[in-house]
């Protein structure tokens, strides 16, 4: 069983109940600037940082512009390899597809690791319905699995908990799916790695079909780069009979050459690592190693709509390294599950407006959860302007029909329309307030107007109109 964003509030409603949760703040606090420590020290070793981030940038926009043609390069190149690929305009189609891979090898019980699209589609709760149980392999992942909870962060997905209330968890839990955690289980990382060691090693070994994401495709040799901390991917990888690799389709990298810019990039922003511990590559299926077959499935699920958007297509540069929520002050306030997505933070507040468009309240509202104070404009590693895509993403629901404006706003909005774009009418409007002024309270207006005046100051109005004021002076030559 596993939770859904679906139905989740907006971020204002979903931040005011998390801001109340000191325990949550405490946990998010400590390891957003634990991370964001690491990561100054280890980027101020390269003298060469800004160089990078420009490479990094040019090599995403170029694939961008030629998105087809990396595409088809790399559909050539895994399919030369022996592995098959698939493609998916949408969430549905993606499921659709994994979920007759599995059905066709005759398992039930799978092993998955690194992937925050397959929660983007939901793909578990899709196999979870044809009776596919999918067991997440990932630490961070099972935490949440167990613990029947949603991810907080992109790279440290269960970073709103601390080591009591997980240990909490796999002592209750764990024995429900499998091997039970070892008696006496305290809150030492260590012992709580083991547990999860030892819980995984059965699933693991019974597997026969394995599912994992992307950090990178390699066009030219239809390579498929994924990279971890644990290890526990990389026996997703070569222990399973069947291996299904689900990956959008901006995760495209023209060269190896070019992945090494990347690599360099990434651990460095993500975990504060000069190098990730694992990084795994493979292409297609080999003659008596690994899986017997490979699949890749690339998916749209909206990426298409945002690569049209001039300045939103940055935002398919991403690397998923959070480096953007380990520096922002309304994300350490918040979580990240108040933003109602497996994408939080700044780039998610970009992301999944242009993903799944701003026409309801839960989207149209995350353009809105920031500060604009730019410091995740500054740290990240391929040079994403968040700030101003938050700018013309606000603008763009001030003047749409995003059902985040409330009925009486637009009826207000469009009175004030008519009445400006019409001078008398303008000019009469203008008279009326000043006599308003006369009579209104100065610091509070009557209801509902004082819904809009009890959080701010409404300055006194003058008596007299600069119009007015113009015409009985002639312009102000005789007063």
């Amino acid at each position: 069983m596993s939770k859904s964003f679906v139905g989740w509030p907006p971020f204002p409603q979903a931040a005011a109940q998390a801001t109340e949760d000191q325990q949550l703040r405490a946990n998010v606090h400590r390891a957003t600037h634990l991370i964001r420590g690491k990561r100054d020290a280890l980027v101020a070793e390269r003298p060469d940082w800004e160089q990078l981030r420009d490479s990094a940038a040019a090599v995403k926009d170029t694939v961008l512009h030629h998105l087809d043609s990396y595409l088809v390069q790399l559909e050539g190149a895994v399919e030369a390899a022996g592995g098959t690929v698939h493609w998916a305009r949408d969430a549905a189609e993606a499921c659709l597809i994994v979920t007759e891979l599995v059905r066709r090898t005759g398992e039930t019980q799978i092993v998955k690791a690194k992937s925050m699209l397959t929660e983007e589609i939901g793909l578990d709760e899709a196999l979870r319905a044809a009776g596919i149980d999918t067991r997440e392999t990932d630490l961070a992942e099972i935490i949440l699995q167990l613990g029947d909870d949603l991810p907080s962060h992109i790279v440290v997905p269960s970073m709103h908990l601390n080591r009591g209330q997980i240990r909490d968890i796999f002592t209750r839990e764990m024995g429900k799916h499998g091997r039970p955690a070892p008696e006496g289980l305290t809150d030492d990382p260590n012992e709580l790695a083991d547990a999860a060691r030892l819980h995984l090693r059965e699933k693991f070994l019974s597997a026969q079909v394995g599912i994992t994401g992307a950090n990178f495709l390699v066009a030219d040799s239809g390579t498929v780069v994924m990279v971890e901390s644990e290890g526990n991917g990389r026996m997703c990888l070569t222990l399973p009979r069947t291996l299904i690799t689900v990956a959008g389709i901006e995760k495209v990298v023209p060269t190896w050459r070019d992945l090494e810019v990347f690599l360099q990039l990434l651990a460095r922003s993500a975990t504060g690592e000069r190098m990730s511990p694992y990084v795994s590559s493979w292409t297609g299926v080999t003659d008596d190693d690994g899986p017997r077959e490979f699949h890749l499935v690339l998916v749209d699920n909206g990426r298409t709509r945002a690569l049209g958007d001039e300045l939103g297509r940055q935002a398919l540069r991403c690397i998923r390294c959070g480096a953007c929520m380990n520096i922002c002050p309304v994300y350490e306030r918040t979580g990240g599950q108040a933003y109602g997505s497996v994408y939080p933070g700044p780039i998610g507040a970009i992301l999944n407006p242009l993903l799944e468009g701003a026409d309801d309240p839960q989207t149209a509202s995350l353009p809105y959860a920031s500060s604009l104070c730019g410091a995740c404009n500054e740290v990240c590693p391929v040079r994403i302007d968040i700030v101003g895509n938050l700018l013309e993403l606000r603008h763009d629901i001030a003047e749409g029909d995003a059902k985040i404006e409330h009925r009486a706003q637009r009826v207000a909005l469009g009175a004030m329309e008519s009445v400006m774009y019409h001078p008398h009418a303008w000019a009469a409007a203008v008279k009326a307030a000043g006599i308003a002024g006369i009579v209104a309270p100065k610091k509070l207006l009557p209801p509902p107007l004082s819904g809009w005046t009890e959080s701010r100051y409404v300055p006194e109005i003058p008596r007299e109109s600069f119009r007015s004021w113009w015409a009985r002076t002639d312009g102000g030559r005789t007063s």
